[in-house]
């Protein structure tokens, strides 16, 4: 399973960004999808998970400003981010992880089997 990450760029301070996490598999339905971000000289950090069947979850900084999405049919995830901050700047990644669970399961960081190349995320004016 590779997973391919676009969508990054630099937005100002109140701006929108959709980032996409393409897989190539045939079906993404037994994966679970997250979305993990990495600051200058921080440690990464998981911020939103959506299970096969649609659960969610939200780091509490990201909740209300972004939606994570899935569309199995097209082996896509995807990451609205609304309302960026300077804070948000990070190189933002997605992983999946195997898991045939209706709910969102909580793996550290190094048991996500699987990891995009990263797209950067500028939040600058």
């Amino acid at each position: 399973l590779q997973l391919v990450e676009s969508g990054g760029g630099l937005v100002q301070p109140g701006g929108s960004l959709r980032l996409s996490c393409a897989a190539s598999v045939i079906s993404i339905d037994m994966y679970q999808i997250g979305w993990f971000r990495q600051a200058p000289g921080k440690g990464r950090e998981g911020i939103a998970y959506i299970s096969g069947s649609g659960d969610t979850w939200y780091l509490d900084s990201v909740k209300g400003r972004y939606i994570i999405s899935r569309d199995d049919a097209k082996n896509t995830a995807y990451l609205q981010m609304n309302n960026l901050n300077p804070d948000d700047t990070a190189v933002y990644y997605c992983a999946a992880y195997l898991s045939r669970l209706s709910s969102v399961v909580f793996p550290p960081s190094e048991g996500w089997p699987f990891w995009g190349q990263g797209t950067q995320v500028t939040v600058s004016s």
